[in-house]
Order: structure tokens, then C-alpha cells, then sequence
């Protein structure tokens, strides 16, 4: 595992190249969700980089994982988009990464449409599963629910394996979310600025998110390719992991070539 400085922060990260990689095929950068970090994606990423082709570069968010913790800073319900437009472009920079794919989970969906329609940086694609454009009352719910399991489970020792500060981790995303103020947050209004291909996976059961989810994306944004997976919760690449990387490896594959296609 290596580290960056990245806005006086460090954060870790890996990158992991594929076992066929695909001449001049960018990276796919990996951004995880609200309470993810580089070890809780497992073998996924390198499982994705091996089927596209692609080197899969995966980084955990400040605060999280053994990135350097968050001491005593509340989030903002614009904490999303100072992941996507202040700390995404600089880790790009730092590690020279042009015309990337982005790959995001919950959070990491709502992170990689936020840069995707704010920031000028061109893309290869985005990849999605299970983003978040807008709070519903489900996921506030499931948010509360989580909030018990804390209390009253061992999710706090199993969330402890993967972060520094877990306590800080949890409570403020926990915090956020509940917040009133975050109750309007809504990000549709990037979305028609979006000019590269969409992939936006999601569970039929997703206990923090309906379909309307990836359906306002697909209504909103210019060219979407929606995957909708039975049988399958929050974590579509926990749940239904073959699926998802065929479906990512198909939908790699039509953008590359279509990109060789056009000179």
C-alpha cells in the first residue's frame, strides 16, 4: 500500500494492474462508499481490472481506511461535492491519470456524477452502483437502521478492521444523512452536463435506495445504460458479483472500442 499527500491530507491507495491488460486502456478509478476504504472492496477491483483490461487504482477517502483521520470536522451537506471537484482532480493530477473511468459505490456513485458534471477533466465513462441524486425516505431509514446496528451488534467491530478511526468514520456519515439541513440535498442538476457514457447498476432490494435512483439518471443524463439486478441489496459487487463485472467489462469494452472506432 502506498500514500499520497493530497491537500494536506495522506491518502492511501494501490494500483493494480490487469492480468490482460488492454494496450493504451485507462485506469478505472475506484471510489468507495460512505463507509468503504480500500480494504473493504477485497478482490473486487483486481477482479475488474483482470476482465476490462484496465488498471484499477483504488484510494480511500480522507478519513477512512489509513488515510489520515478526520479530528473534530462536521460535514456539510456539500461534503460530496468537495470530494469531487477539490480532492478527485488532485489525486487525477498527482497520479497523471488522463481520461479516466470512474467506478462508484453509494457515495462513490454520487462523488463520480458530481465530478462527471462539474468538472471540465474529459472521462472515459462512469460506472455506478446503487448512487444516491436525491435523500428518499428509505434511505433515511436504513440510515437509522444502521445507526441501531451500531448500538446493539458487532458492526462496529467489524467496520473497526478497515478504518483508523471507525468511531469518526461512522458518526459522521451517520450525523450528515440524519442532519435536517441534508434532507434537500439533491444533485440531479448535474446530470444534462454529463458527456461521457453511464453504466448505473442497482438491486431490486436495495434497503437505501429505490429505482428512482438510476431511473432520474437515465431520464437526465445523455447516454445511460441501466442494469437492474434481482436478488441483490446496497453492495451489488457483494451480492451479485459475476453480474456486475460482466456488465462492467461489456460496458468498458463498447466504450474503448467505440473510442478506436473514432480515430
Amino acid at each position: 500500500m502506498k500514500s499520497l499527500r493530497i491537500l494536506d491530507t495522506d491518502l492511501e491507495y494501490v494500483r493494480l494492474c490487469s492480468s490482460h491488460p488492454r494496450p493504451g486502456a485507462p485506469a478505472i478509478v475506484f471510489l468507495h462508499e460512505g463507509l468503504g476504504s480500500i480494504s473493504m472492496w477485497r478482490d473486487f477491483p483486481q477482479r475488474v481490472a483482470d476482465a476490462t483490461g484496465c488498471e484499477a487504482v483504488v484510494y480511500s477517502r480522507y478519513g477512512y481506511g489509513r488515510s489520515t483521520v478526520r479530528r473534530g470536522e462536521a460535514r456539510t451537506p456539500r461534503y460530496m461535492h468537495d470530494e469531487a471537484l477539490r480532492a478527485l482532480p488532485a489525486l487525477l493530477d498527482a497520479l497523471g491519470l488522463e481520461r479516466p473511468f470512474l467506478f462508484g459505490h453509494s457515495d462513490g456513485g454520487s462523488i463520480a456524477l458530481i465530478n462527471a458534471g462539474g468538472s471540465p477533466r474529459p472521462l472515459s465513462g462512469i460506472l455506478l452502483m446503487a448512487p444516491h441524486v436525491m435523500v428518499e425516505e428509505v434511505t433515511v431509514a436504513g440510515i437509522r437502521q444502521a445507526g441501531e446496528a451500531w448500538q446493539h451488534t458487532d458492526l462496529r467491530a467489524r467496520l473497526g478492521k478497515h478504518h483508523q478511526d471507525v468511531e469518526s468514520v461512522f458518526q459522521s456519515w451517520l450525523d450528515i444523512w440524519l442532519s435536517p439541513e441534508f434532507r434537500d440535498w439533491n444533485i440531479e442538476s448535474c446530470l444534462p452536463a454529463i458527456r461521457c457514457p453511464i453504466m448505473a447498476l442497482q438491486g431490486e432490494d436495495d434497503e437505501y435506495g429505490t429505482m428512482d435512483q438510476i431511473d432520474r439518471i437515465a431520464r437526465q443524463a445523455t447516454d445511460v445504460e441501466l442494469v437492474k439486478l434481482a436478488d441483490c441489496r446496497h453492495s451489488p459487487h457483494k451480492d451479485q458479483p459475476e453480474a456486475v463485472i460482466a456488465a462492467a467489462a461489456g460496458f468498458v469494452a463498447r466504450v474503448l472500442d467505440a473510442q478506436e472506432s473514432a480515430g
